[in-house]
């Protein structure tokens, strides 16, 4: 129901100054703390967020054995905390990927961490390589793209980016995630924070976990939600861990009355679909969904399931995964293009792919053994075809050297909290499981009926401000959860079945 628009007028002023006081708040804290401080930072606006934030650049050298040589600067933006006399351990937010950059993507978490920052400062750090930080920008089509580039499945062509590589005024090889973590613990120290919390989301649980292990004596405790231990080897297990979500799904369809009325049968179906689309793709009239224009586009079996597993990724979309499978099986892909572009625009256009694939190419794929993305593909919708494209694009990717070990389990005894989306097509809880083996003083929590990454769900925000406030796992009471499902599936256009 939409507001009177009196009251949203007034409702609108209030928020105005509201934001306007924090601003001039969070200004004047900067200000009695900046001798402290060896970054300037001046008022500015985060995506995605009315809250008032501070921004500034640390320089650091490129190559850190090489101090004289190319300088980049890290972008910085900190979102000084509510109170008074806030808490002396920083909130720092680490973004996933790889190739994301927290200044740009993080500003609607802060809605769900707003308990965490009455106490606490929040500080967002561009990782080098994405956003403001001398961003490896490689971009799968460009901004007036037609809706056949944007679905099509030679988006990773080694071409376009060996163009990509050439064009950098940069040295891959300095962007991994050890180096990056380096960054951090200097931003933490030019800001004063002696130690600081962590809160990272998918890779983000990676840079959080190398921090802890090369920083520690800096962490006070560290929030992982979607977790990427050192054992989890990008790309190799995305056909296995997709497939774990779609099988959840036909089996939660099955036992749904609504669902499996509206849809018998649907997992034969589907594997009926993906047989014909690899064989005869069709050629379908759809309209795009960002111009509105009606043209006619490739549908194959790569394409598809490639469109299948990022709408997996968010449960209220992947509540829509039935109709689609079901209207695609009687040659409608209009739900489909329109619930695969969502995705796109809202996630892949965000990505520095030249970073993403610095931190994979040296990170992951060399750990990967001949047959291994075959093996683990087998028998899945998705296929080995996307970690085959990653593999490709690595051998003539520029590689940066990694600390020894690099490979081993994290082991620390800091509180950490554990959080896993029970349909997780990415990350699923069994990763987390891994991680917490070599984390002692750790917690894990599985949030029924959700996707990849569950910070904002239920009462989950409420959990994170209790472990930060103790940073304690013990005693940690998480049965606010227990009422958590996957959201009904939609049977028709106009939603559930009432």
């Amino acid at each position: 129901m939409m507001r009177p628009p009196r009251f949203a007028g007034i409702l609108a002023r209030t928020m105005r100054k509201l934001a306007a006081l924090a601003v001039a708040a969070a200004c004047a804290r900067g200000q009695a703390a900046a001798p402290q401080r060896r970054i300037a930072l001046s008022p500015c606006r985060l995506k995605g967020t009315v809250l008032g934030a501070q921004c500034g650049a640390l320089r650091v050298a490129e190559d850190r054995q090489k101090p004289q040589g190319r300088q980049i600067d890290v972008r910085v933006a900190v979102v000084p905390a509510l109170a008074r006399a806030p808490a002396p351990d920083a909130l720092f937010l680490l973004a996933g990927g790889p190739g994301q950059a927290a200044t740009e993507v993080m500003g609607p978490m802060l809605g769900a961490l707003e308990r965490v920052h009455r106490t606490r400062d929040i500080v967002l750090v561009d990782q080098r390589g994405t956003g403001s930080s001398h961003a490896l920008r490689c971009d799968l089509a460009p901004p007036d793209a037609t809706l056949a580039q944007r679905l099509s499945s030679e988006t990773l062509s080694e071409e376009k980016f060996r163009r990509c590589l050439a064009a950098y005024d940069a040295d891959p090889r300095m962007y991994t995630t050890s180096i990056a973590m380096q960054d951090l613990d200097e931003v933490r120290e030019a800001l004063g924070y002696d130690q600081i919390d962590l809160w990272g989301a998918s890779y983000g649980t990676r840079a959080a976990l190398v921090y802890l292990r090369e920083h520690g004596e800096r962490v006070r405790a560290a929030v992982l939600d979607g977790v990427a231990p050192l054992s989890l080897r990008l790309p190799l297990y995305f056909a296995r861990d997709a497939q774990r979500s779609m099988d959840l799904l036909f089996k939660h369809c099955r036992e749904d009355g609504a669902c499996s009325s509206a849809f018998p049968d649907l997992e034969r179906r589907f594997g009926e679909l993906l047989r014909k689309l690899e064989t005869h793709p069709p050629r379908a009239r759809v309209a795009d969904p960002v111009s509105g224009r009606f043209t006619e586009v490739e549908i194959g079996r790569d394409v598809f399931a490639g469109g299948l597993r990022s709408v997996l990724y968010q449960q209220d979309f992947a509540s829509l995964v039935p109709l689609i499978v079901d209207r695609a099986a009687q040659s409608d892909f209009g739900p489909f293009v329109a619930a695969a572009s969502a995705f796109d625009q809202g996630g892949a256009r965000t990505m520095s792919l030249g970073m993403l694939f610095s931190v994979i190419c040296a990170e992951d794929i060399p750990f990967i053994a001949p047959g291994e993305i075959d093996e683990q593909a087998r028998g899945t919708f998705l296929g080995p075809r996307p970690a085959r494209e990653f593999a490709r694009i690595c051998s003539f990717w520029p590689r940066g050297a990694l600390p020894a070990g690099f490979r081993e389990p994290v082991r620390s005894d800091k509180p950490v909290l554990l959080l896993s989306g029970e349909l997780d097509p990415v990350t699923p809880p069994q990763w987390a499981e891994e991680a917490r083996k070599t984390l002692p003083n750790s917690v894990h929590l599985i949030v029924a009926g959700v996707g990849h990454n569950v910070t904002a769900e239920g009462c989950v925000p409420q959990l994170i401000d209790r472990f930060l406030t103790r940073a304690k796992t013990a005693g940690l009471d998480a049965s606010c959860l227990e009422p958590l499902r996957r959201p009904p599936f939609f049977v028709t256009f106009a939603g559930p079945r009432p």
